[in-house]
């Protein structure tokens, strides 16, 4: 039985998606934003695994990614404050990251609320 998304669904799965996609952005610009090597790459890409995992789930319409990918932005709601209060010189950086993963998460139970059978 194929069910036809909602227009709110499916706005909420392109958000999720488009969050996703900028996070992982910004985390590696924010490490790379220092200097540019191997090791912050590498540190970079490391940085952004846990965004990366339920990817192809997204895309896919799977929605019990989208359950699981909700502890998937912990880590990065938690890097953004720490950053926030521990060092004033990456602010921006930090408020930034904070912010899309705020957004994220809710773009993420938003996309649940909306498929939930009733």
């Amino acid at each position: 039985m194929n069910v036809v998304p909602s227009p709110a669904a499916t706005r909420l799965r392109a958000a999720a998606i488009a969050l996703t996609a900028a996070l992982i952005a910004l985390v590696v610009l924010w490490q790379l934003s220092a200097h540019v090597s191997i090791g912050r790459l590498s540190l970079a890409l490391l940085l952004t695994l846990p965004l990366w995992a339920p990817l192809r789930g997204l895309i896919c319409h799977e929605r019990r990614t989208y359950a699981w990918a909700t502890l998937c932005v912990i880590p990065y709601f938690i890097l953004g404050v720490t950053e926030a209060i521990a060092n004033p010189a990456t602010r921006a950086w930090s408020a930034t990251c904070l912010a899309l993963a705020l957004l994220l998460f809710v773009g993420l139970i938003g996309y649940l609320r909306a498929t939930r059978e009733r």
